[in-house]
């Protein structure tokens, strides 16, 4: 008994890594063969090489990256993260004064006790301003951020 073969189907896949230049030798020429004898497949690949040139041509204006370099947008988030900035370092140099004064053993007398509270209060007022500033103008952008719904 003769054995009937089915002809295995050709896979399409091959027509990209074709465009590509990416295929071996051997693969390469069985695409070949397969675009002179089927319309079809010259017509996917025709397609392919279509879609090709219209994403190549097509140009993507580059988002704008800017959040790192962001100044404040308004006079009033310009003076709340400046206030809030030198809270800050009024804080640290503050916690730096405290410490050391109690590494050196001169501890303040007790009328001074509130001295650490307010000087974390400060800091944390310091990072609150600084927030809140960004907020504001982040806030303000949003309905004309023409990237927010783009993911990175």
């Amino acid at each position: 008994m003769t054995e009937i073969r089915t002809p295995t189907p050709f896979p399409e896949e091959l027509l990209s890594g074709y465009l590509d230049g990416a295929l071996t030798q051997q693969d390469e020429q069985r695409v070949r063969l397969h675009l002179e004898r089927s319309p079809e497949a010259r017509a996917l690949y025709a397609e392919l090489v279509a879609m090709r040139q219209a994403g190549r041509s097509t140009p993507f204006p580059p988002a704008e990256d800017v959040q790192w370099n962001e100044r404040a947008r308004t006079g009033g988030s310009a003076l709340a993260r400046r206030l809030g900035f030198t809270l800050l370092g009024l804080s640290l140099a503050l916690w730096v004064a405290v410490l050391a004064l109690a590494g050196a053993g001169a501890v303040p007398d007790e009328s001074l006790a509130w001295l650490p509270g307010a000087v974390g209060i400060a800091g944390v007022g310091g990072i609150l301003l600084v927030f809140l500033s960004v907020l504001a103008d982040r806030l303000r952008d949003l309905p004309s951020d023409r990237y927010r719904r783009v993911l990175k």
